[in-house]
C-alpha cells in the first residue's frame, strides 16, 4: 500500500508538471489571461494577463492517477476515488464556465453568484445522495477529539452536507488570491488524508490514492504557480480543488475535521463575511485593510508595519496548514486503533 500511495504522488507530480510545460505556453498563445480585481493591491496589476485555467494541470494529474494506480481498487469494487473525481470535476466544470465568461467579457466577473450557487448546491446534494447510497457516508456525525458519533436525521444531514460542501468550495476559491497560496495551503490537507489511509488500512486505499495523487498534482502545479507565477489555477482549479477537499472529508465520513484541517479556509471566508457585513452596517468602515485575510496581511495588517511578501505568506499558510493537519490527526486518533 505504501508503494501505491507514493506512486500516486509521483505520477500526480510528473503529469501536472509535464502538462504545464505545454499548457502554459498554449494558454499564453490564446491570450487566456487573468483579469485582476480593480480594488486589489496596486502591485497586483503587474499580474494582468497571466494565463489562467492552470488548474487543468492537477485535474489531469488526478484523473491519470485514478485510472492507473486507482485501477486495481476499481477491479475490487472500490469506487470512492471515482466518485470523488467525478464530483470535483463537476465543480471544475462550473469553474471553467466562470473562467470562460471572464475571458469572454475581458473582466473579473464571470457567472452570476446566483447561478454558481444553484449549480454548486445541486452538485453537492447529488454527491451526498450517491455516497449515501453506496455506503461511503452515514448519517452518524463523527465528532473529532471526542471520539463520538452522533446520529443525525437524514434531512438535516443533507442540509449540513450541502452547507459544508458549498462553503468549502467557495472558501478554497477565496484562498486563491496570491501566487501559490491555495495549492500550498491544500497540499498538507491532501497529505493528511493519504496518511490516514496508510494508518487505517487497505479498505481506504482508493481514497488514499486520490488524495496522494492530488497532493502530487498540486506540487507539480506549484512549479508554475509559485511566486512569481507563470499561470493561475483559475476558478477551474480552485472550484475543483474545493470540491476535492470536501469530497474527501465526506468520503472518509468525518466532515467536521474540516473545522481544524481547513482552518485557514475558514479564516479567509470569515474575514470576507465580516468585512462585507461591517462595511454595510457601519456605513463604509472596514475591519480589515482588505479581505480576504491574506490581502490584509499583504497590505500591512492592523499595525501597518510589515507588508507580507507573497513568498512569506506562502510559507506562513503552508506552515499553519501543516500544523492543522498534525492536530487533526491527533483529533481522530481514537476512531481506529493504530
Amino acid at each position: 500500500m505504501t508503494i501505491r500511495l507514493i506512486l500516486a504522488f509521483a505520477i500526480g507530480f510528473f503529469v501536472a508538471s509535464g502538462i504545464g510545460a505545454f499548457l502554459v505556453p498554449w494558454l499564453r498563445r490564446i491570450k487566456a489571461g487573468q483579469a485582476i480585481r480593480e480594488d486589489g493591491p496596486t502591485w497586483h496589476k503587474s499580474k494582468e494577463g497571466t494565463p489562467t485555467m492552470g488548474g487543468l494541470m492537477f485535474i489531469a494529474a488526478v484523473a491519470a492517477v485514478c485510472l492507473t494506480v486507482g485501477f486495481e481498487p476499481m477491479m475490487r469494487g472500490e469506487y470512492g476515488h471515482i466518485f470523488c473525481l467525478l464530483f470535483a470535476l463537476i465543480f471544475g466544470a462550473i469553474g471553467f464556465l466562470d473562467d470562460y465568461e471572464k475571458l469572454r467579457k475581458k473582466q473579473n466577473l464571470g457567472l452570476s453568484a446566483k447561478a454558481k450557487f444553484i449549480l454548486q448546491l445541486a452538485a453537492a446534494l447529488v454527491f451526498v445522495f450517491l455516497m449515501r447510497e453506496f455506503g461511503y457516508v452515514t448519517t452518524n456525525l463523527y465528532i473529532p477529539f471526542f471520539n463520538l458519533s452522533v446520529p443525525v436525521p437524514e434531512w438535516l444531514y443533507f442540509v449540513f452536507a450541502a452547507f459544508v460542501i458549498v462553503g468549502t468550495v467557495n472558501a478554497v476559491n477565496l484562498t486563491d488570491g496570491i501566487d501559490g497560496l491555495a495549492a500550498g495551503t491544500s497540499i498538507p490537507v491532501c497529505v493528511f488524508f493519504a496518511v490516514v489511509t496508510f494508518v487505517w488500512g487497505e479498505q481506504f486505499l482508493s481514497l488514499g490514492v486520490y488524495a496522494s495523487g492530488l497532493a502530487g498534482g498540486l506540487l507539480g502545479f506549484l512549479v508554475y504557480n509559485f511566486n512569481p507565477a507563470k499561470v493561475f489555477m483559475g476558478d477551474t482549479g480552485s472550484l475543483f480543488l474545493g470540491g476535492a477537499v470536501a469530497a474527501l472529508a465526506f468520503a472518509y465520513d468525518m466532515p467536521l475535521i474540516l473545522i481544524v484541517l481547513g482552518l485557514l479556509y475558514i479564516i479567509e471566508t470569515l474575514s470576507d463575511i465580516i468585512q462585507v457585513g461591517y462595511y454595510k452596517l457601519s456605513g463604509g468602515k472596514r475591519v480589515f485593510r482588505m479581505a480576504p485575510f491574506h490581502h490584509h496581511l499583504e497590505l500591512g495588517g492592523w499595525s501597518g508595519r510589515h507588508k507580507w511578501k507573497e513568498r512569506e505568506l506562502f510559507a506562513l499558510y503552508f506552515g499553519i496548514s501543516l500544523a492543522c493537519a498534525v492536530i487533526s490527526f491527533i483529533g481522530i486518533s481514537g476512531r481506529y486503533s493504530f
